[in-house]
């Protein structure tokens, strides 16, 4: 549902530092969860660094197996099992997951939906796709999903999906919830300083080794490779959601990979989305939802929502901001 394309933003890291100060800047990058994720920590010195980083990749591989859909142990694999057939009782972290998945679902009006994974695959994105499909076919698409359709007991800790067939899927959430973890886990072991970059996804604490504040670089849209704003990340994070590269073009339309939940109908008019707020896992689901969403009610919406912000560059490469962003929009 979601591509997180590190082209818009850019991470601005630079190890090395510390001689001034008496921290260095370790960093390992592992693919995780199928991404690539980069676990940088400000540490006294390289060997505790990597022992965080060791500590922060073990929470990350913890999370994938508690809410891979792949994996035929987990809770999730089992709620989808016994969709249309019985609650399942999941664990507490599980439970709150799927909660507030549901309340950013309601935020949304369901642009963001974790039961998309219940959607049939009739959009092809391989180019062998020629023709549209037809209406009855994409309606049929999505007959089964439906975040409301998610029914939770919270004094049974029980997840049920409504309808056989229906299956969830933490594809746009996932790695935002596993880089929050991470950082709260070494948040909590006093590390001072870092950051955790799933693809794209990421949340930083503390400041470089130097004492410089984390900063990302905006790319021009029109030049990928060119820097025209840099905006600081304290205490924060980031999510890029974005259609630069999977798409299908059918009588002259460039069609999204990106899926509208609702209508089963390929997002259109929205190049990328990249959201800054505290959560990582927050960011992660609203850059697909407004992404889907798309200009006017994604906006609005950010423009709405506390501690939250949001830069959008529409399908003409024109660059749209959120009311806090502040800098030049035309580069």
């Amino acid at each position: 549902m979601k591509n997180l394309i590190p082209l818009f933003i850019v991470l601005f890291v630079i190890a090395g530092y510390g001689q001034e100060r008496k921290y260095v800047t370790v960093q390992r990058t592992q693919k995780l969860m199928g991404s690539r994720f980069e676990v940088t920590v400000i540490a006294v010195n390289e060997e505790i660094g990597y022992i965080n980083i060791d500590e922060a990749i073990s929470e990350i591989i913890r999370i994938e197996k508690l809410i891979s859909s792949w994996d035929p142990d987990s809770d999730t694999s089992l709620i989808n099992r016994n969709a249309g057939i019985k609650p399942v009782q999941v664990s507490l972290e599980l439970f709150r997951l799927i909660e507030r998945a549901k309340q950013i679902s309601k935020i949304t009006d369901g642009a963001f939906d974790i039961s998309y994974a219940s959607m049939d695959r009739i959009w092809k994105f391989d180019g062998s796709m020629k023709h549209m499909p037809t209406p009855e076919e994409i309606k049929n698409s999505v007959s089964k999903v439906g975040y409301e359709k998610i029914i939770l007991n919270a004094a049974d800790r029980t997840v049920f999906l409504k309808e056989k067939g229906m299956k969830i899927s933490f594809g746009a959430i996932g790695k935002g919830y596993a880089a929050q973890k991470a950082k709260e886990l070494l948040v909590s072991k006093q590390v001072v300083a870092g950051i955790i970059n799933a693809s794209g996804d990421l949340t930083t604490w503390g400041t470089k080794a130097s004492g410089e504040k984390w900063l990302i670089g905006i790319a021009n849209p029109l030049s990928k490779d060119k820097i025209f704003s840099w905006l600081p990340v304290v205490e924060s994070s980031v999510a890029t959601s974005g259609n630069y590269e999977k798409y299908v073009v059918i009588n002259g339309r460039k069609y999204s990979h990106i899926i509208d939940p609702r209508t089963g109908y390929p997002s259109r008019g929205v190049s990328s989305v990249t959201i800054f707020n505290k959560s990582a896992e927050f960011c992660d689901a609203l850059a697909t939802a407004v992404f889907i969403m798309g200009k006017d009610d994604g906006l609005s919406k950010i423009n709405q929502l506390p501690l939250t912000e949001a830069i959008l560059v529409d399908g003409n490469n024109k660059i749209h901001k959120s009311r806090g962003i502040l800098f030049d929009n035309n580069p």
